[in-house]
């Protein structure tokens, strides 16, 4: 039987992590076996950088989080090596970074599952969020296309201009 020092530090890493899983907008579950410590030096780099909470945790541990934050179909991926990356806001850069790494590990580092805003996420939808452009690019994308019809108004107001210009009558 486990000292009562233990079970309390346990239980509030649950509690922690519970409080981790409610601030955050995507959690992925990876299993890393076999990841090895550069590319695992590398990819916590990356993650820390893009502000994803990357760390490796006990399944039980992590399902008892689960149930006091009601997150649930998630207990069938509690198996074996589980690490998991949380985002706080952008629920694409953790699947990215992730799914990346897995492409790259071949077999030795897999996506399990995960969840968005609080409810399981199956590992197709996962995928597709990681194939989007990050926050920052669709941004950027959104401002050019705002911009390019007031580009075209200016260019077309230019050549009526040099037009009016050219022939030498006066609006």
């Amino acid at each position: 039987m486990p000292s009562e020092k233990i079970l309390q530090s346990k239980e509030a890493f649950v509690n922690d992590l519970a409080d981790k899983l409610k601030k955050s907008a995507c959690g992925v579950l990876a299993d890393y076996k076999g990841i090895n410590v550069a590319d695992d030096t590398k990819l916590r780099r990356e993650l820390r950088e893009n502000g994803v909470d990357y760390f490796v945790v006990k399944n039980t541990l992590l399902k008892r989080a689960f149930e006091k934050v009601g997150i649930e179909g998630l207990d069938d991926l509690l198996e074996g090596a589980t690490a998991i990356g949380l985002s706080e806001e952008d629920i694409i850069i953790a699947p990215k970074i992730l799914f990346k790494q897995s492409d790259a590990s071949g077999e030795n580092f897999n996506i399990k599952g995960g969840f968005i805003n609080g409810v399981a996420a199956p590992l197709s939808e996962l995928e597709e969020y990681a194939k989007l452009p990050s926050k920052d690019v669709l941004l950027s994308k959104l401002l050019f296309m705002l911009q390019s019809p007031m580009q075209r108004m200016a260019i077309a107001i230019s050549e009526i201009a040099k037009k009016n210009g050219e022939d030498g009558d006066v609006a």
